[in-house]
Parts: structure tokens; C-alpha cells; sequence
């Protein structure tokens, strides 16, 4: 069965970073595009950043030159770097991928969520 598997997130004070990690598990025969959603309290969830396969990156306008994502395309982990935390950063950060499994048609996959706390 495929899953992503995300780990980081936590308490940080403004100013500071905190890594995200998310590793895609199961049969898996490729993956296409993987990123970071958030969810802050009372909005909708939103995109932060996808890379596709070969490497392009997209980034939401507020988090261009502080969040860095990359991925591991023999390991199906994709990570966020995040740099210079903003109060307004607080959310709950999932994870999304493009994948199609060895025995089922592609979709996407999310994982459950972790949670990013920016105290001011």
C-alpha cells in the first residue's frame, strides 16, 4: 500500500527554520510531481512549493527566497527547507505526490499532516 511518511515540524521562534521530510513508501513505479500544501486555522489549504521529477520548482509568492524544496528521486523523499519564519507561517503542512503505484492507476497521495508552530 502506498503512503507518504512526513517527519520536521514543530515549535520555532520567528527568525528561525525548521526542515520537513516525506518519504513515499509501498510498490511504487514512478512519481511525478511532489510538494508541501498548508492548512492555517480557518483557511483553505494552500500550495507552498511542488517539484516535478526533473527537478522544476513552483513556489507560492509568500514563500519565495525563504522555503527551499528538493527531492531524492532514488529514495521518493522529497524535503522543504524553511528559513526566516513568519508568525503567518503557522499552519499544518502535508504532503502531496503524484504517484502511480506498480499494480493500480496513478493518483495522488497525501500524507496525514504535521503541524509548524512560529511563536513572535
Amino acid at each position: 500500500q502506498v503512503q507518504l511518511v512526513e517527519s520536521g515540524g514543530g515549535l520555532v521562534q520567528a527568525g528561525g527554520s525548521l526542515r520537513l521530510s516525506c518519504a513515499a513508501s509501498g510498490s511504487i513505479l514512478t512519481i511525478d510531481t511532489m510538494g508541501y500544501y498548508r492548512q492555517a486555522p480557518g483557511k483553505q489549504r494552500e500550495l507552498v512549493a511542488t517539484i516535478a521529477r526533473g527537478g522544476i520548482t513552483n513556489y507560492a509568492e509568500s514563500v519565495k527566497g525563504r522555503f527551499t524544496i528538493s527531492r531524492n528521486n532514488a529514495k521518493n523523499t522529497v524535503s522543504l527547507q524553511m528559513d526566516s519564519l513568519q508568525p503567518e507561517d503557522t499552519a499544518v503542512y502535508y504532503c502531496h505526490a503524484d504517484i502511480v503505484p506498480s499494480r493500480s492507476p496513478g493518483r495522488d497521495y497525501w500524507g496525514k499532516g504535521t503541524l509548524v508552530t512560529v511563536s513572535s
